[in-house]
């Protein structure tokens, strides 16, 4: 069992919990992730590392909550437990050869942007960074994302904060003024993604995202997150979670994502 050392409520049913894992936080990368059971009988539901303190022996996740594992693992306290972690997960983010490096994170995404816009300003090679939310409640993490960019841009969809519009408008705003963008790695909801594919590919601007599709076993063998990128038969998994975006077949990956909605949306309205 691992303890809940402190949570946090940073946006309306979005949590940030931080965890006694010591060997985890020991070994873990950014990119990488866990999996979480909230009790002996709770589906197994994976999270990003959003940091983590190896001398501390702890981790962060942000939680959403979206149905009922998330609301239990969401209610839990300072000094509760969980039933067990398994990670990390995953292959760790690589984006070592890239010199200007522009992170993108819509959403609940930007908790995978953040371990790796600290680990890259670490390094002395910080990150240009764009961060979108639907309204100024729902950003994460901005102080934080500015001390540790070069520069730092805020979206949302109200105009609540930052710009008005989405990620994509300043990016291509970024790209027409001349800015140097080596790389752009872009993680959020999945047509957030297709779209910024779809305007670095003109540009000839090598992508990297984060394939945060649903998991069930995180070892490649249930199959749930597989996906097709060049053509081949992929699982977020084992095999990413980030891939070429210029290579992922978005629309096969939506389909797949949206393929229960319809079921979801009616057990919701039966527990109400």
């Amino acid at each position: 069992m691992n303890k809940v050392i402190r949570t946090q409520v940073t946006a309306p049913a979005v949590i940030k919990m931080t965890l006694e894992a010591k060997d985890i936080a020991t070994h873990c990368n950014p990119g990488q992730f866990v999996i979480v059971r909230v009790d002996k009988h709770g589906e197994r539901v994976p999270f990003t590392i959003c940091d983590y303190d190896a001398d501390a022996g702890e981790i962060t996740l942000l939680i959403q909550v979206v149905g009922d594992t998330t609301r239990k693992i969401a209610e839990l306290k300072d000094g509760d437990y969980v039933e067990d972690l398994v990670g990390p997960l995953g292959n760790p983010t690589e984006l070592d050869e890239y010199e200007r490096v522009l992170l993108v994170g819509g959403g609940i995404g930007c908790a995978v942007i953040y371990p790796q816009a600290k680990k890259r300003m670490k390094e002395g090679k910080a990150c240009d960074i764009i961060i979108g939310a639907k309204t100024r409640e729902l950003l994460f993490a901005k102080d934080e994302f500015a001390k540790f960019s070069r520069n730092f841009y805020i979206t949302t969809d109200d105009g609540s904060e930052g710009e008005k519009g989405f990620v994509t408008t300043k990016l291509e705003a970024l790209i027409n003024a001349g800015e140097r963008i080596d790389c752009v790695f872009v993680v959020g909801p999945m047509i957030m993604m297709k779209n910024v594919c779809d305007i670095t590919a003109k540009y000839n601007i090598p992508t990297v995202v984060s394939m945060n599709c649903l998991m069930l076993d995180g070892t490649g063998m249930c199959g749930c997150c597989r996906l097709t990128v060049d053509g081949q038969t992929k699982y977020a998994c084992v095999d990413g979670p980030e891939f070429d975006g210029h290579k992922i077949d978005f629309i096969e990956a939506m389909n797949r994502l949206g393929f229960y909605k319809k079921r979801e949306a009616d057990c919701r309205m039966l527990k109400r």
